[in-house]
């Protein structure tokens, strides 16, 4: 069964130092803990031969990933890579063990959740933070990041046209202009420090009041929100429902989401400029508004082909 990605990092624990550094200098120790390669590739679907020279793309199992792998292997395919696939491979645990054995070469990943799982005591919280520290981590064991993505899979607070037209909102900050308002979110967002707490300490809002709905803003959070029973809702930024009902995405200045820009992740083995420079055009021209495009496509009613929705995008970026 498909998960979201918010299912996918709730599935994956967090490294121990001890584990990383493990993982750093023997093959036979697994980023994944418990999980097989085994499992991983008996819930993969694959394409193509893969040769020595052959880069193998993965992915998580959610559609969003999958649409990605297609996109970042569609471009390598373009400048004249190999390139083969191995998709669906499950949560975070199992495809990172595939990647760091070889089984895989590249992933499409979420910067903020791939560096939290590699360093539990990370921090960092704006892109070039991010980035830093994940560049680090990375090469202990021997994998590379590309450049972030303009494109963002992120905790995101919405309000309704109406809402935001009739109290000027554009950011978080203009919340503390309102009267009282509801937020909904799921219930960590109580305790979260990034949730109702972060509101208060780095915002400063002390107007806001909590409703919790377990769905990780799905429809449920939705109709809370359209029937104005809540005023703002946490909804994950490539979610179609955002684009579908024209919501307005407040943007957060003072970064209380950490970053979680979509970042491909790849064998160092693997490195050369070619490969690079490719994933980086890839990265610079994906933008969130792209993903809720293809997640629309891939999840909506058309029930698009992810391969088929990667490939037109990448033939209107001129990429593929």
């Amino acid at each position: 069964m498909s998960i979201t990605r918010r299912g996918l990092l709730g599935t994956a624990t967090v490294l121990t130092a001890a584990t990383l550094a493990l993982a750093g200098c023997s093959s036979s120790n697994s980023l994944a803990g418990s999980s097989s390669s085994a499992s991983a590739s008996s819930s993969a679907s694959s394409s193509g031969s893969a040769g020595a020279g052959t880069v193998t793309v993965g992915s998580a199992n959610f559609p969003e990933n999958v649409v990605l792998a297609y996109i970042y292997g569609g471009a390598l395919k373009k400048a004249g890579v190999d390139v083969a696939y191995k998709v669906n491979i499950g949560a975070r645990a199992a495809y990172i063990a595939s990647l760091e054995k070889g089984d895989i070469n590249l992933v499409p990943e979420y910067a903020g959740s791939i560096l939290s799982y590699l360093d539990k005591s990370a921090n960092a919280k704006s892109g070039p933070a991010v980035k830093t520290a994940l560049d680090s981590d990375l090469a202990k064991v021997n994998l590379k990041a590309a450049d972030l993505s303009q494109a963002a899979d992120s905790d995101s607070l919405n309000v309704t046209p109406g809402y935001a037209s009739k109290n000027k909102l554009t950011s978080i900050a203009d919340l503390k202009n309102v009267g009282s308002f509801t937020v909904a979110a799921n219930p960590e967002f109580a305790t979260r420090p990034d949730g109702i707490p972060g509101l208060k300490s780095v915002y400063g809002l002390t107007n806001v009041k909590f409703k919790s709905i377990n769905d990780s803003g799905g429809n449920s959070t939705l109709q809370a929100l359209l029937g104005n029973q809540v005023q703002v809702a946490d909804i994950y930024s490539t979610t179609p429902s955002i684009l579908a009902k024209k919501l307005v995405t407040l943007k957060d200045p003072k970064n209380l989401f950490a970053s979680q820009q979509v970042v491909p992740i790849y064998s160092a083995s693997k490195d050369s400029s070619t490969i690079t420079d490719t994933l980086n055009k890839v990265s610079a021209a994906l933008t969130t508004q792209d993903l809720l495009a293809l997640n629309t496509k891939v999840s909506g009613a058309a029930k698009e082909d992810p391969q088929q929705a990667a490939q037109e995008w990448l033939s209107s970026k001129g990429l593929g």
